[in-house]
């Protein structure tokens, strides 16, 4: 056998095997995460899994959650009890300041009262000229001084991590036909992911 058929051979397979990389890793990793918090979960009551079913904790946290909420959102005894937790716990000293912050991210992502739901682009640099995207957390900073500026939330590629950045309003551009989530997931993706078609994906050359 000669040497460039082998090299052609070897090729082939390298080629085939991170391909199966590129098919089997989101798989496993998506299961991975999904057993992982399962398993997290079920081993807050360990006994009660052990005992009846793995997984029983999990479906019992789930529809625990899903119940209050829909009681908190629905009726009017289960909103009044929902608030009065919630002004205990923003008024309790040292409590508070862990509570609000945490409820503040989290009402951030999901509920129905979103902060990321409008996508902007914000000019960067003049020459040339260069735009990020990101979202538009607050559209008045008259409050600490600076009249004319808008905060903008700045979604790292790959990370759960960004910058809030102050900037001039007129220096943004609100993506008006663009939902929140494909803002988001075109951001995380690094702009491979979002908005458009994969035939408009770049791919390097095989």
């Amino acid at each position: 056998m000669n040497k460039p058929r082998v090299d052609n051979i070897l090729n082939t397979l390298a080629k085939s095997f991170f391909q199966g990389l590129l098919i089997i890793g989101p798989f496993a990793l998506t299961v991975w995460i999904i057993w992982y918090i399962v398993s997290s979960i079920d081993n807050i009551l360990p006994s009660v899994s052990e005992n009846l079913y793995p997984g029983i904790t999990f479906l019992i946290v789930v529809f625990s959650t899903t119940l209050i909420g829909f009681l908190g959102n629905k009726f009017i005894i289960g909103r009044v009890i929902v608030d009065s937790f919630d002004y205990i716990l923003e008024h309790t000293p040292g409590i508070k300041f862990i509570y609000t912050s945490l409820k503040d991210v989290m009402t951030s992502f999901v509920g129905d009262k979103k902060k990321f739901n409008k996508p902007v682009l914000i000019k960067t640099a003049e020459n040339p000229e260069v735009w990020r995207i990101g979202f538009l957390t607050q559209n008045d900073l008259s409050s600490v001084g600076f009249p004319d500026y808008v905060s903008v939330y700045l979604p790292h590629s790959y990370a759960v991590s960004g910058w809030v950045v102050f900037v001039l309003a007129t220096n943004i551009v609100v993506l008006e036909n663009i939902g929140a989530a494909q803002a988001m997931k075109f951001a995380v993706s690094g702009g491979v992911a979002g908005f458009h078609s994969d035939d408009n994906v770049f791919k390097a050359p095989e």
